[in-house]
């Protein structure tokens, strides 16, 4: 027990112990704050996001419906093209000194997963494997931009403006008479595209569309007289079903792709979200308890004043 001398004393002394700890305390409070607040803007942000991906998944869905039926009319024209060629038994022209044309079909939009850059390394691997054996003509600026870092000498030819609504015929037909304008005359001509295998997947495959020389020299078809003009029309119409194959299968595997790309950007916000509410909670519960200290503490150093 303590004397009615001591007393005093030691509250003076306790009171001079309280008062820098409750003059600290608002000091914490303010960073609790600060971080809470932060906490906050950054859930909202989130949730903005979260919102703009799920839209974006949706609009990608149903693109990706008008897709499938443009790929499979197309699929009619490639394999029709095809067959005609399968018997006139047209091979592509081997032992000459003549480039290959290749022509990547790319897009120019993005946020579609590995679509573009998955063409970009196919288009690579092959020019390392044959360094002067290619030229390059490229569809879309996303893997033009790509290859103009690598391989800006390769590339003679680029079209804007693809990908952004469904590949139609006349489109491709278009790109085939500017690329039949070309001034050299190629040994082959490929078109690198990326193959739809399912709603999950795709593939970079190649499809040969084949020169006009090598047209000319089918075994089936040397056995006939055909025009020269008839020739041009003939491998020009060909290139032009090859094309429209290619995009429409390309557009289908690209607005899955982005379709997968926006589910997965909707899920990590999902977790994200919960995540910054639980970190957020804790937070508030944090505040919450300090002042209730602050509160008590000020009312324990008032009584023993």
């Amino acid at each position: 027990m303590l004397s009615r001398a001591a007393r005093p004393a030691f509250q003076a002394g306790s009171a001079a112990i309280l008062r820098p700890a409750t003059a600290a305390v608002p000091k914490l409070q303010t960073a609790n704050y600060a971080t809470l607040r932060e906490i906050e803007g950054r859930l909202k942000s989130i949730k903005n996001i979260q919102k703009i991906t799920k839209t974006m998944k949706i609009v990608a869905s149903t693109k990706l419906t008008r897709a499938q039926r443009t790929m499979v009319e197309s699929q009619k024209y490639g394999q029709t093209n095809n067959k005609v060629f399968e018997e006139a038994e047209t091979k592509p022209l081997e032992g000459q000194e003549k480039k290959t044309l290749l022509i990547v079909c790319s897009s120019d939009k993005g946020l579609c997963g590995g679509v573009h850059s998955g063409l970009t390394r196919a288009t690579r691997r092959m020019l390392q494997d044959n360094p002067s054996a290619y030229e390059l003509v490229v569809l879309g600026d996303k893997s033009k931009s790509q290859l103009m870092r690598s391989n800006p000498k390769d590339i003679v030819m680029h079209f804007a403006g693809v990908g952004r609504d469904v590949p139609t015929f006349a489109d491709a037909q278009a790109i085939a008479d500017q690329v039949t304008l070309l001034p050299n005359e190629y040994a082959s001509i490929k078109i690198l595209y990326n193959k739809f295998v399912n709603a999950q997947s795709y593939t970079p495959v190649t499809l040969e569309a084949f020169s006009e020389e090598a047209i000319k020299e089918s075994p089936n078809f040397a056995a006939f007289e055909i025009d020269d003009e008839v020739l041009a029309n003939l491998r020009e119409y060909a290139l032009a079903n090859s094309l429209y194959w290619a995009l429409a299968e390309g557009h289908a595997a690209e607005q899955s792709a982005r379709r997968n790309a926006m589910d997965n950007a909707t899920k990590n916000a999902g977790e994200m979200i919960d995540k910054f509410t639980i970190l957020y909670n804790r937070t508030r519960q944090a505040v919450i308890t300090g002042e209730l200290v602050e509160i008590i503490t000020g009312a324990a150093a008032s009584e023993d004043q």
